[in-house]
């Protein structure tokens, strides 16, 4: 699927018979964005879908940031720190361990914009349908885990599994209400946020608001009740114990990115388009760059830096740009952008691009 400048109609049901046709195609008609094909056709470029004999797909998982509770991608170097957590998590967390996904199948991409895809193509999964990868984006969303009945195997050294979140979870909740305690409002509002989405779309009931977390993170303060619940013993906290069950799963689980304007995430559709490794983004101007899967890690001596390496336009030629909002923060290698409305710079012709199509910016003479 192709998307033509200036909002035309998408261009669907291409099919090429090889990657030169594909490169006169693009040369000759230049793109907004490229996507692709996930899944397998018999006949492809039959128009109804009806006509196509769909043979399977992979396996896709999206991580966008615009989907994490709390974040906001007018801070773009922090959400995208978020959001390479996350992805990170996804792997070495659920897909390795739990279900024994192998890298060699595995293709990690960043989007060109708000986060990362993890293209997973084990032939033994490619007949699964909606129903089947609904249940592996369940286990991920940690959807009918009950914290309690997993609280004392959490403790053993060789849990597994969601024992396993659960025990480190506890760890983690706690010290982020001590952070809530100690005045942190951005650790509020991103708990607050994440246990809410996680509750609407379970359509469950109980404590959500921004004063019980705080309520809950002045109970943390006591040293002996602390050391209960360190203990897993969570009875310690009275009528906020499930508050902080919940807060443990929404801390824990991952947030895979909505297909469309749905609550269906991608990783259900088996007739998903996703964007083209190589190709640029067309609401950024930066590249859909493939990367090996050790460098999605975060705390890696490598790490990968898509504000660095997912640039593809001219770093030489200088551009003058006027800023058109405000509390926006950009960054391009070391170059950090955190400009108000009516400021004017310069910037390259990467940053320029960047900015101008998200609307953050525009030519300034």
């Amino acid at each position: 699927m192709f998307i033509p400048f200036g909002g035309g109609t998408p261009i669907r049901h291409k099919a090429f018979t090889d990657m030169k046709s594909v490169r006169n195609f693009l040369c000759e008609r230049p793109q907004h964005s490229c996507f692709y094909s996930t899944a397998y056709w018999k006949r492809p470029h039959e128009l109804k879908m009806a006509d196509k004999d769909w043979l399977g797909a992979d396996l896709i998982f999206d991580l966008d940031g615009d989907h994490l509770p709390g974040v906001t991608d007018k801070d773009f170097p922090g959400m995208i720190k978020v959001i390479q957590e996350q992805a990170w998590s996804l792997w070495n967390d659920f897909l390795e361990p739990d279900f024994g996904f192998k890298k060699e199948y595995l293709q990690v991409t960043f989007s060109g914009h708000r986060g990362f895809h993890l293209h997973y193509r084990d032939p033994s999964y490619f007949h699964l349908g909606s129903e089947a990868r609904r249940e592996l984006v369940s286990h991920i969303r940690g959807e009918g885990v009950e914290v309690s009945d997993l609280l004392e195997r959490s403790r053993h050294p060789d849990a597994t599994g969601w024992a396993k979140r659960v025990g480190r979870g506890i760890e983690s909740v706690v010290d982020k209400l001590d952070q809530i305690h100690s005045g942190d409002t951005a650790t509020l509002r991103t708990m607050t946020s994440a246990l809410k989405e996680m509750m609407d779309r379970e359509g469950m009931k109980g404590l959500r608001g921004k004063s019980s977390v705080e309520k809950l993170s002045e109970l943390m303060q006591s040293p002996s009740r602390r050391e209960r619940v360190l203990d897993g013993r969570l009875a310690a906290l009275n009528n906020h114990a499930l508050l902080f069950q919940n807060l443990i799963r929404a801390d824990t689980s991952v947030v895979l990115g909505s297909a469309g304007e749905t609550d269906e995430v991608v990783t259900i559709d088996t007739r998903r388009q996703i964007r083209w490794p190589g190709s640029l983004h067309g609401k950024t101007g930066m590249r859909v760059t493939e990367f090996p899967l050790e460098r999605l890690d975060p705390d890696g001596s490598d790490s990968f830096d898509c504000l660095s390496e997912g640039i593809a336009l001219s770093r030489q030629e200088k551009v003058k740009v006027e800023m058109t909002v405000d509390d926006a923060i950009a960054r391009f290698d070391n170059e950090i952008i955190d400009a108000s409305t009516g400021d004017v710079f310069e910037i390259h012709e990467a940053g320029a691009t960047f900015l101008i199509l998200k609307g953050w910016a525009r030519l300034s003479n």
